[in-house]
């Protein structure tokens, strides 16, 4: 997102908190904050994570506010014993009832929640992929992260790699196909990975096979373990070793 652009609409419509929105899905709107606007995008009303939601227009959690005014709601904030302290649950609600001027700013770019584990494995598979509005190459829109003093990638006689990212010091003996796997990642001889995102330090020993995972940062899979199925629709969240076989 270019927050300019965001600046410059909250500017125009002087308003006192601007809200970054986009449609959602009509299922999973209940996990976001929900809002109704008006036709000039003024928020009329606004719910957070309803059971039962009278809009799909969700809040991405991203805020531009009047910086006074916000600095004297959170200290009024503070002070209420009944408060939750949370900007949708509080915060927000409290600035409508006092009538101030919200406005929402529709983004119409790549935006990904990844609060459940579906959606963290679906904004990695958009990745490779290449989803025309997330491109890790643009440019004009760098992507800066830390850089990790590691050895390259290794892949080896018997390593096979297909349609994947890879990061630093990972070594790739097995096969891979459309995942991503982080940094000092280890692939054996004769392990298979497929359709998975596997954490800094993951080690897969050989014979296993991963199949459409997310598997957590120096998590084991054993030799010859079988983690997830490639038909399955449900993506397998892996967050401790996995025993192989003897």
């Amino acid at each position: 997102m270019d927050y300019d652009k965001m600046l410059a609409d909250h500017r125009k419509n002087d308003a006192d908190l601007t809200v970054a929105v986009r449609p959602v899905p009509w299922e999973e709107a209940p996990r976001f904050g929900i809002m109704n606007t008006d036709m000039n995008n003024r928020i009329l009303e606004f719910q957070e994570k309803p059971a039962e939601p009278k809009s799909n227009l969700a809040s991405m959690g991203i805020y531009i506010f009047d910086w006074p005014l916000l600095r004297q709601t959170l200290i009024e904030d503070a002070q209420d014993e009944n408060s939750e302290h949370d900007f949708g649950k509080n915060i927000i609600p409290t600035l409508l009832d006092q009538k101030k001027r919200l406005f929402a700013y529709n983004f119409n770019g790549y935006w990904k929640d990844v609060g459940t584990v579906d959606s963290l494995w679906e904004a990695n598979m958009d990745l490779i992929n290449h989803n025309d509005q997330l491109d890790l190459g643009d440019k004009e829109w760098k992507i800066y992260t830390a850089d990790i003093p590691t050895l390259p990638q290794y892949v080896s006689r018997t390593g096979k790699v297909e349609h994947c990212y890879i990061n630093q010091g990972a070594v790739i003996r097995g096969h891979v196909k459309d995942s991503v796997l982080f940094n000092g990642v280890t692939i054996d001889e004769g392990a298979e990975v497929n359709e998975s995102v596997l954490m800094p330090g993951t080690v897969v020993e050989k014979g296993a096979k991963v199949y459409r995972a997310i598997v957590a940062e120096k998590v084991k899979i054993g030799a010859n373990a079988v983690v997830g199925s490639p038909d399955s629709k449900k993506i397998e969240l892996v967050a401790a070793d996995v025993k192989g076989e003897e």
